[in-house]
């Protein structure tokens, strides 16, 4: 069971930057696995007064706010218009929608959760992630960051530059946790793969040996997916050993290449 001992709406994000220095508080987001933990919790700290609820478009990039939900990002037209609809295939398996009317695009990314999908997708759309303290730094850098450095998540980028992209994820039961995820995205003729569930964090696999180079048909697209699936590390846990994931794995990134070509 979780202990709050006390609960804080800052005013402002410096505020709510100083309150999380300390060690017992935490920042709430939705509170949905935050509340699955058997610990006690000084401070929780609830931005909702930040307004950092908000989806806002510029030219350059959609800005997404931390407290965002996964519902918002499930049914905004520009975001499936932008993912060819893969934002709302990568969140609309988790849970249900009361549960995507709660959870927040802060809490599942600064988490770095390893069964994030929302994680997966947004390493393969480029994404930037703006921090109260830090500033602004790619979220594949951010990913790799000790989970012990405290800052607030306020913001999230995603160019709008052209993009083809496909999500796909594996799955014991519907609502489950995913055994594998697996999303695709191919800009200015470069092609990354990035596979999360493993079940660690997700992970960006570039073209490195250029199997796409020379276009994306039958034959590259096997080829890709079985080099993706042979170097990428694996391992298991309940859901699922690291040879089954290995097996799935290319079954999912040939299949996400073929969607993505085909639209």
């Amino acid at each position: 069971m979780l202990t709050i001992r006390e609960y804080l709406r800052p005013q402002t994000l410096e505020e709510a930057y100083t309150l999380c220095q300390k060690k017992s508080n935490v920042v709430l987001g939705g509170m949905l696995w935050l509340r699955m933990q058997n610990s006690q919790v000084g401070a929780a700290i609830d931005l909702c007064d930040l307004g950092l609820d908000t989806i806002e478009e510029t030219p350059e990039a959609y800005s997404i706010g931390a407290m965002v939900t996964l519902r918002q990002l499930e049914q905004h037209p520009g975001l499936a218009s932008l993912t060819q609809d893969a934002m709302a295939e990568a969140v609309k398996h988790i849970v249900g929608v009361q549960f995507r009317n709660l959870a927040t695009v802060g809490g599942s990314l600064y988490g770095r959760f390893g069964f994030s999908d929302v994680l997966t997708l947004f390493l393969a759309l480029d994404a930037q992630v703006e921090l109260y303290h830090a500033g602004v730094m790619p979220l594949a850098r951010f990913a790799e960051l000790p989970r012990q450095q405290r800052d607030i998540l306020v913001r999230v980028h995603l160019p709008r530059s052209p993009r083809r992209v496909a999500y796909l994820s594996q799955r014991n039961t519907a609502t489950d946790f995913p055994v594998l995820t697996c999303a695709v995205s191919r800009a200015a003729g470069e092609t990354c793969c990035v596979i999360g569930a493993r079940p660690m964090r997700a992970m960006v696999l570039a073209d490195e040996k250029g199997l796409l180079k020379a276009g994306i048909n039958e034959t590259s697209i096997a080829a890709f997916a079985g080099d993706v699936a042979a170097r990428v590390p694996l391992g298991g846990n309940l859901r699922a050993g690291e040879e089954y994931r290995r097996r799935v794995c290319e079954v999912l990134v040939r299949r996400a290449l073929t969607e993505m070509e085909e639209g």
